[in-house]
């Protein structure tokens, strides 16, 4: 017996025009709304497409299954974490420790955010945590680590700064999605990202990073001690 092919993943091609573009655009909006509000269940092209205000045939032109909608959604969603990741990280204007405690903010929020549709492509699609995009999002980010870590351990060993980078991303990950998985006020949010931001910069600290700066009015109250 042959082997049983998958479902192709890939668009069947890229829009070109801003009408092909807008209507790509419609579906993947309504992919969102059909996973957020339906489950995976109830995930087909012609739901998404009736969701989208489109024709199944149209849809099918740029989508040739439902697996490759899935898998578009999946993948936009590892290109916006690698970006957000990247663009954070290699912010100049900010002292390092501070951008990590801007990445956890905004990472725990997205997390919370985008958790029931998270949520309803790990039920429709598990096999896209394998795909070779996956793989490639998850070095990207950690490259990115990697060279911030050198930026805040200079002075530590390379299996130092590597421990450091794997045990931040892995609690990041791991910890991000199970607090998600329920629904979260903003407050707690907030709450629970600075908590962890503070457990991630006393770790680095430890290892030989700088110092936060104190917030200005703490730096006020002590020179007026000093004084």
């Amino acid at each position: 017996m042959s082997p049983r092919r998958s479902a192709p993943l890939s668009s069947r091609k890229e829009p070109q025009q801003a009408r092909s573009a807008n209507l790509v655009a419609a579906v993947l909006e309504a992919a969102v709304q059909v996973l957020a509000q339906e489950g995976a269940q109830r995930f087909t092209t012609a739901r998404v497409a009736e969701k989208a205000g489109v024709s199944v045939g149209s849809l099918y032109q740029y989508f040739p299954n439902k697996a490759a909608i899935l898998f578009r959604l999946q993948s936009d969603e590892w290109q916006r974490t690698t970006t957000l990741m990247r663009g954070i990280l290699e912010d100049e204007a900010l002292p390092p420790l501070a951008r990590l405690r801007r990445l956890v903010q905004a990472f725990i929020r997205s997390e919370c955010e985008e958790a029931e549709v998270r949520t309803a492509l790990a039920d429709a699609a598990p096999m896209y945590r394998d795909a070779p995009e996956a793989g490639e999002a998850r070095a990207t980010s950690a490259r990115a680590f990697r060279v911030f870590l050198k930026t805040v351990l200079p002075e530590a060993a390379g299996p130092t700064r590597s421990r450091a980078g794997d045990l931040i991303l892995d609690t990041l990950s791991g910890v991000g999605k199970a607090f998600s998985d329920k629904p979260r006020k903003p407050a707690e949010i907030e709450a629970y990202a600075a908590a962890m931001a503070d457990m991630f910069c006393a770790y680095l600290v430890g290892l030989g990073a700088l110092p936060e700066p104190a917030p200005p009015a703490r730096r006020l109250r002590v020179a007026r001690k000093r004084g």
